[in-house]
């Protein structure tokens, strides 16, 4: 291929990740969400990294999970939006799927449905995120109608955090709380912690953890958290120098002229661009890596290309390798820049990024 548009992902980085998740709680195994193609990582290739390793994985829907059950993938798989239609249900039990329940709409239709054995179900409590899930008013009701029911097998407990990123907050703590009263007396294992949870809040880590962001090497944070400053950094995004400009003071760079030189400069053109899924709404001064040296971009973001300042960077040549993220650059810095999270970068890059893997 002759673009130079290039995603190297390490496995082995996200290997370490994924122990690093386990070794914040001594009892607890560990569902890996590979969900949206692994975060951008590719959804089989990480199973299949992952595959001596992971407990469960994660995913949001039915189809993620049967691309994963044709490339062979044999552990239980747990389906965090659970089923859309009751006509899934067979699939699911059939292939060892793992259903989330977050309403009695889906409690209904599993009661209804007639399966060739029975299914483990993760029963999901709204416990303030107020997004899926069963009230908690209600969620003792919800559990003794699902264990009366011979179509189902076991039952896990589960909640989603909506603030465990911002470590200031008492909502989390609250979270625990509303959930620990609505579960009580239940003797099923419980699912609390996604990823800065499970980094950041050990008395929510339960009997399953949910690593999902951090096992691609990103830190939900955007404070400096000790266990995060261990994460490995999964992808490294690159690309190459086509064309380099030298221009003058008051000399205009790109689309509607958004960068404006202040000085003599050295301008760089990158294939790149939002077409590639680089955001478009990068400012001018979004750090990247050029031979090991930062610098930054100058103009705005095309389709196809994109545009730095080279200027401070003696001997930089055309075909010089640029890093837009990973493991010089991370990628939730580059995200700030953006205005947005390291889960929206990593997650839309396009099919003209080719992806490499190493250490498979």
């Amino acid at each position: 291929m002759s673009r130079a548009a290039r995603a190297s992902i390490d496995l082995d980085a996200i290997r370490h990740n994924y122990r690093l998740a386990k070794s914040q709680s001594s009892r607890a195994r560990a569902a890996a969400i590979i969900k949206a193609n692994a975060y951008g990582h590719g959804a089989i290739a990480v199973a299949r990294a992952l595959h001596t390793e992971a407990d469960a994985f994660g995913v949001a829907c039915i189809e993620e999970a049967v691309e994963l059950r044709d490339a062979g993938i044999g552990q239980p798989i747990v389906l965090l939006e659970g089923f859309f239609e009751a006509d899934e249900l067979d699939y699911i039990a059939r292939h060892n799927l793992w259903t989330a329940i977050h309403s009695v709409h889906q409690i209904e239709a599993l009661a209804r449905a007639q399966l060739p054995n029975p299914v483990n179900v993760w029963l999901k409590m709204d416990s303030g995120m107020h997004r899926l899930g069963i009230e908690p008013d209600r969620f003792q009701q919800a559990y003794r109608r699902l264990r009366s029911l011979d179509q189902v097998a076991d039952i896990t407990l589960m909640s989603h955090f909506a603030c465990a990123d911002e470590l200031d907050l008492d909502v989390t703590r609250e979270q625990i709380r509303r959930f620990d009263q609505a579960a009580e007396g239940i003797d099923a294992p419980q699912s609390l912690s996604n990823s800065p949870a499970t980094l950041a809040w050990p008395e929510a880590h339960r009997d399953w953890l949910r690593p999902g962001l951090m096992l691609y090497g990103a830190t939900p944070f955007e404070v400096e958290q000790a266990q995060a400053a261990k994460l490995q950094a999964a992808m490294t995004l690159t690309t190459e120098i086509i064309a380099i400009h030298d221009l003058q003071t008051g000399d205009a760079v790109g689309y509607g002229a958004g960068f404006v030189c202040q000085r003599p400069s050295r301008i760089a053109t990158l294939a790149m661009g939002y077409g590639d899924g680089y955001p478009r709404h990068a400012v001018n001064g979004t750090p990247v890596v050029v031979n090991g040296q930062r610098t930054v971009t100058a103009g705005r973001v095309s389709m196809d290309m994109m545009t730095i300042d080279i200027t401070d960077i003696p001997g930089t040549a055309i075909g010089n390798k640029v890093e837009l993220w990973g493991s010089q650059l991370p990628v939730s810095e580059v995200a700030r820049y953006c205005g947005t999270i390291p889960y929206t970068l990593l997650t839309c890059l396009t099919r003209r990024v080719a992806i490499e893997y190493r250490n498979a």
